[in-house]
């Protein structure tokens, strides 16, 4: 009972940051802030200040983090309204994603050999540019570490959401789909919230080369391991 009651109070605490931090994006419109790196940040000093450990709060974290899965199913939306016009540009869409796992897997190797990063380190990240709960899983089966999984999924997920339009802008790309494409297949869900704030097409083939790039990604490691 006890343990329901602190998992259910960490949920709701986790909510009411992530409210407030909603807010704070909405008032000051500066990309790098984030809602989940401040709903991040100010959990860990709620954390440190009353001094609960991460076990406590994984009490709740680990319902919230179940609840994953389902919620991306919701990105499915956009894509039935926008099929006919995926279906058309299935072909580049499939060259974008492949384009974009080979460069992830190439330039993760190059880097961790160029400064030595343990193989742990190098097999946890392979999997970074792909939605939480399949870069997990994919992990797993690499025999990684889940945490460094994690926090490199979070770190490209915010790092593609804030840069996307930056490089859209200055690389002058105006296809709809053509956006879609590259955010859904380097920043997975975080960058595919930005992309449908763009509007519906981009966030309709970001969803979709988000799972495709997931699926395919799984693959290759299934092969690589």
């Amino acid at each position: 009972m006890i343990d329901m009651f602190t998992a259910l109070s960490f949920i709701l605490l986790t909510i009411i940051v992530f409210k407030f931090s909603l807010f704070i994006n909405d008032r000051f419109k500066i990309a790098f802030l984030n809602p989940i790196l401040i709903t991040a940040v100010i959990i860990i000093i709620i954390l440190k200040i009353f001094n609960f450990t991460y076990s406590d709060y994984y009490k709740g974290g680990r319902i919230l983090i179940s609840a994953l899965g389902p919620i991306v199913v919701v990105l499915a939306v956009p894509l039935y309204k926008n099929r006919h016009d995926l279906m058309k540009n299935f072909i580049p869409i499939i060259g974008g994603v492949i384009a974009s796992i080979i460069t992830t897997f190439v330039s993760i190797t190059v880097l961790c050999k160029l400064f030595g990063i343990d193989e742990i380190i190098f097999l946890s990240l392979l999997s970074k540019s792909v939605t939480t709960p399949m870069a997990v899983e994919t992990t797993k089966m690499l025999g990684g570490n889940e945490a460094v999984t994690i926090l490199a999924v979070i770190i490209t997920g915010l790092t593609g959401a804030a840069f996307a339009p930056v490089v859209i802008n200055r690389g002058k790309i105006k296809n709809n789909i053509a956006k879609g494409i590259g955010i859904g297949s380097a920043a997975h869900a975080l960058g595919t919230t930005k992309a449908i704030e763009m509007n519906e097409e981009a966030g309709a083939a970001s969803g979709l080369a988000m799972g495709v790039t997931g699926l395919l990604t799984i693959i290759a490691v299934i092969i690589f391991a």
